[in-house]
């Protein structure tokens, strides 16, 4: 009677695994930024969650993933926690041993990396549509991190894709639940091989600034923040995942006063804000900065690996500076007067700010596509340390993302170290190695054929034999066309080939429009144009004025408006 009340009662405790049919669709794609989806395909798509999920599982070898540890984090937007339960049942089904999860399903982009990297994790998931909206209404996505703790490559990312047009079916423990509010292990007995399935879950702050600690030196921070001369800070997190960071690290531990952090409470919608930290979705930060009564402002995006710096009045460091002036004033930062600056890269569409720097101090530059894993490549080899992007992604080599907290770490470094405004800062940074005007037109929600076909004529344009040597003039200015093409990068790592990373116009005095289409939305297209021109003695003028015939042109040459029925970009950065 006792053996049978004992198999009675495991069987009762024991977690049952199921194998589940299912079809597949023909849209699971990861991009650069994984999958990213309106919510509703998400609910409204029997199994859709599900067969993305069991593919990244699937892309893993058993051998590999049986036992491991996996990471789990989001940027609390709608549907997080939903996906987080199904991530967790299906984990415990394909092998998984160890997942860790932020507390209430919570974690940065950047923590997560940080995180997978501490554990040793075989990867992590992370839940976000980084700078796009949420809400019911708004977007979903889920991206897949590798071991190094960065993005997933391109041939795993297609191993993913190639599996989720023929699933046939997914495994999952339906009856598993975990408590996300609660600090600990939890642990449960599966009704399979493999060992018992243990869910982690982690305060999302504490791993990630605990490598803060170890990279600046926060008692001089503390001084700057708190201190007899203390400046004056004001931090948006625009209701994105680093309200938490922002109050831990700035509020509690380096003495910023409280009300410094504004829309630090995660919300599913952001507020019903756009949680972008641009000039047009963070314009309150930039409204209260106007009358000088702060120092420095920055703004984060929904998943924190983004930011926007911002100096007294309003004055605006475009992410192309940001990062050159990180470079110059490197070893303001102790980390890297301990490891010293094995090179800088930056996107092909950010400005050469940074190659001004590299070259002056003789450190190599890379110049790659845009997505931050092609920068991991060149971390892993130990070949990078100071990495940016446009599109407000700065990083260093301490984990594989961008980071927008170490950012404005890196920035306040340099003031506790200058005891300059940032607008100083930046002017003598013009002084010293000339200026490099820099700007971006957003179209969003272009029509994707539209977008497309617009493309297509414009490369077909471009590779014309009689395009190079052409001239455009807009009023004074005359512009001659000394290179066009579609970039392509091969990594120096391993030697793989990226093609069609963006139409390139350079023109005879260095000037450059890059044309892209986006990989970041959830629908449509977003068009973007960049123009770059360099000017060294002209350097106090204001930016839009100084780009405007090369914006005209831009506009000329790729007929955009008349394509697409647009007067005007969405966002200009």
């Amino acid at each position: 009677i006792l053996k049978y009340i004992e198999w009675i009662t495991y069987i009762l405790s024991t977690v049952l695994v199921l194998t589940v049919p299912t079809a597949p669709y023909p849209d699971q794609r990861p991009g650069s930024s994984g999958l990213r989806k309106k919510v509703y395909v998400f609910q409204s798509r029997r199994h859709y969650l599900h067969n993305f999920i069991q593919s990244i599982f699937s892309s893993i070898d058993l051998r590999d993933r049986q036992g491991s540890t996996m990471v789990v984090g989001g940027d609390g937007r709608f549907f997080n926690q939903t996906a987080i339960e199904v991530i967790v049942q299906m984990a415990a089904a394909n092998g998984v041993g160890r997942l860790i999860i932020g507390q209430h399903g919570i974690m940065s982009t950047p923590a997560v990396s940080c995180v997978i990297r501490k554990y040793k994790a075989i990867g992590g998931i992370i839940l976000t549509a980084s700078h796009n909206p949420g809400g019911p209404d708004g977007d979903f996505g889920i991206k897949f991190n590798t071991a190094n703790g960065g993005p997933a490559q391109e041939a795993v990312t297609n191993k993913i894709f190639q599996i989720s047009r023929t699933i046939e079916e997914f495994a999952i423990c339906p009856a598993l639940r975990v408590n996300l509010a609660s600090l600990g292990k939890q642990m449960f007995d599966l009704e399979n091989k493999f060992k018992p399935f243990t869910v982690e879950i982690v305060d999302s702050v504490e791993s990630y600034a605990n490598l803060l600690r170890n990279i600046f030196d926060f008692a001089a921070l503390k001084e700057l923040l708190s201190g007899e001369n203390h400046i004056k800070i004001r931090l948006d997190g625009m209701h994105g995942v680093v309200g938490p960071y922002v109050r831990r690290i700035f509020c509690e531990e380096l003495g910023s006063p409280a009300n410094s952090a504004i829309s630090c409470v995660p919300m599913e919608d952001f507020g019903g804000q756009h949680p972008d930290p641009n000039l047009t979705y963070a314009a309150d930060l930039v409204d209260a900065m106007r009358d000088g009564q702060y120092d420095f402002g920055a703004a984060f995006d929904g998943d924190g690996d983004r930011n926007m710096i911002l100096g007294k009045h309003g004055f605006f460091v475009t992410p192309s500076d940001s990062v050159a002036v990180i470079a110059d004033n490197i070893f303001c930062i102790p980390y890297f007067q301990q490891t010293g600056v094995r090179g800088f890269a930056r996107s092909m569409p950010t400005s050469a700010a940074l190659d001004k720097v590299a070259k002056a101090t003789k450190i190599e530059l890379y110049e790659t596509p845009t997505g931050w894993k092609y920068f991991g490549n060149l971390m892993d080899a130990g070949r990078l340390s100071l990495c940016g992007e446009e599109s407000f992604g700065t990083g260093g080599d301490h984990i594989r993302e961008k980071d927008g907290i170490w950012a404005v770490l890196a920035w306040l470094s340099i003031l506790a170290t200058r005891r300059q405004s940032v607008e100083d800062i930046v002017k003598d940074h013009w002084l010293k190695y000339g200026r490099n005007y820099f700007t971006r037109y957003d179209y969003e929600d272009v029509d994707l054929d539209v977008a497309c076909e617009m493309m297509e004529d414009l490369e077909i344009l471009m590779v014309d034999k009689s395009f190079v040597g052409q001239r455009f003039a807009v009023g004074d200015k005359i512009y001659q066309v000394e290179k066009a093409d579609n970039f392509e990068y091969t990594d120096p790592i391993h030697s793989t080939i990226s093609r069609n990373q963006g139409l390139r116009i350079i023109f005879s005095d260095g000037s450059r429009i890059i044309y892209r289409l986006s990989g970041t939305g959830s629908g449509g297209a977003t068009v973007r144009i960049y123009i770059d021109s360099y000017e060294k003695e002209h350097i106090f003028q204001d930016t839009q004025v100084m780009l405007g015939p090369l914006a005209t042109i831009s506009l000329k040459i790729s007929q955009l408006h008349n394509r697409t029925g647009r007067s005007g970009p969405s966002v200009i950065t």
